[in-house]
């Protein structure tokens, strides 16, 4: 499994398409563990272009504060799984609280 993660200044981002980058996270989910971690600065964000380029670098499965219906849709339509209304907590916090079933989110932080 390969968990995409919005980040800006070292956290979680609230705001899916304006992080700086993006935290890509190679995870066992059954022996809960980190595998591999990268950091990957996206191209310029337009409508449509991170859900196919997560797709292209393996994401399945992203992880955001908030993240528009639009965007949303496209990840469903790559088989890519979208969980929102996560905090803005280091990458590591939120894969590991992922990992071990205590991720908390609240309402998708965005409303478009």
């Amino acid at each position: 499994m390969k968990i995409a993660i919005p980040v800006a200044g070292g956290r979680l981002c609230m705001h899916f398409g304006h992080c700086e980058q993006f935290a890509l996270v190679d995870v066992d989910p059954k022996e809960k563990k980190i595998l591999a971690k990268s950091l990957l600065t996206p191209p310029p964000h337009e409508p449509g272009v991170l859900p196919r380029w997560l797709a292209r670098n393996g994401a399945t499965c992203v992880i955001a504060g908030g993240m528009g219906s639009r965007a949303q849709g496209l990840f469903q339509e790559a088989n890519i799984t979208v969980i929102t209304g996560a905090q803005p907590n280091d990458p590591d916090v939120v894969i590991e609280d992922f990992l071990n079933d205590r991720l908390d989110v609240g309402p998708n932080a965005c409303d478009h």
